[in-house]
């Protein structure tokens, strides 16, 4: 199906559910801020009352293609489609791309005529853009070379239980340009949020997210500063996150990345220029030492075990939310309650 934008609305309150079944997440560029909101909603809800869900995606099926390794993607889409009473099925492509034995188009009209929704980690974004052009099911980016959106949705549901307001924080992310970078700027650009980003010269975020954020944020007061210095980055900052210096798909640069990144190392001497209240982030899997060190990971400050398990509700939400689970009564009394 085509990756079309959620319905976008102006409400003042969060749209209902039946705006948001069919549609693909291929970007945080799908989602409206009022539609973020209502993730974040649902997703609080199925925190603290899980079992009220237990039967809202009974019947419903997902597949998930991954080209890449996965501890917590994997995991937390398993554990929330079966705490919802569906099924999930996993297709190991990490031995070779999706598309390399059969056409795409080929593989969506097959897999679209068997389950609900399609959950693809892959090393090109054109991957998972094919996979929604064809399919008339949900496809759901969990992770392209370009964009993570799930996990940038989980790390601000990870800040708002954190602090409240998110218009009013300011996330330093230090490191790699990468894929988790991208989706930080356009979450916090969509959310009216403040975030600097700061890497090194070569190895900044692409061209056009930037542009797409800064476009956003015109629209919704968000502040987006591109830095070089990671110190001038983490001024004052209250969340200091960072990221692998090489994603998969780059560890023949890691040699070199490896000697031009250690400025950028969350260290106690980067972070002491934080806002004192200032939490520690980092989506894992973390390579100590190195991007970070073991005094940041395992600080009382530090919300990386948080951030990890916010993957699963939000996923839930996610997952509610496009497949149109049915939210019985009990769901509707414990929202109010």
């Amino acid at each position: 199906m085509s990756s079309q934008p959620f319905q976008t609305t102006q409400a003042a309150t969060p749209p209902a559910t039946s705006t948001f079944p069919g549609r693909d997440l291929i970007s945080i560029r799908d989602l409206s801020p009022i539609e973020i909101e209502t993730i974040f909603h649902l997703a609080g809800l199925l925190k603290a009352r899980p079992s009220n869900f237990r039967t809202a995606l009974a019947g419903k099926q997902m597949v998930m293609f991954f080209e890449k390794q996965s501890l917590r993607t994997r995991l937390t889409f398993e554990a929330g489609m079966a705490s919802m009473g569906g099924n999930a099925f996993f297709m190991d492509q990490t031995a070779g791309r999706l598309d390399a034995r059969e056409k795409l188009s080929d593989i969506a009209h097959n897999v679209e005529r068997w389950v609900d929704a399609i959950v693809l980690r892959t090393y090109t974004h054109g991957t998972v853009e094919g996979m929604a052009e064809h399919a008339c099911i949900p496809v759901i980016n969990a992770l392209s070379d370009l964009e993570h959106p799930c996990q940038a949705l989980a790390d601000y549901f990870t800040l708002l239980e954190r602090f409240g307001d998110l218009k009013k924080i300011c996330l330093a992310y230090v490191g790699d340009g990468n894929n988790v970078a991208h989706s930080l700027l356009l979450t916090a650009a969509t959310l009216g949020s403040r975030i600097r980003v700061a890497t090194p010269e070569g190895y900044g975020c692409d061209a056009q997210i930037v542009a797409d954020a800064r476009d956003l944020a015109q629209q919704t007061g968000a502040v987006i500063e591109i830095l070089n210095d990671p110190n001038q980055a983490v001024d004052g900052a209250d969340a200091v996150y960072t990221d692998a210096w090489t994603s998969m798909g780059h560890e023949h640069e890691e040699q070199v990345r490896n000697q031009i990144f250690p400025p950028y190392q969350v260290n106690e001497k980067l972070v002491a220029g934080a806002a004192p209240h200032a939490v520690f982030m980092h989506c894992l899997p973390a390579h100590r030492g190195m991007e970070i060190t073991d005094a940041i990971m395992d600080c009382d400050r530090s919300v990386v075990f948080d951030q990890a398990e916010s993957r699963l509700h939000v996923q839930k939400a996610i997952l509610l939310l496009l497949l149109g689970g049915k939210v019985g009564r009990s769901n509707s009394r414990s929202a109010n309650g």
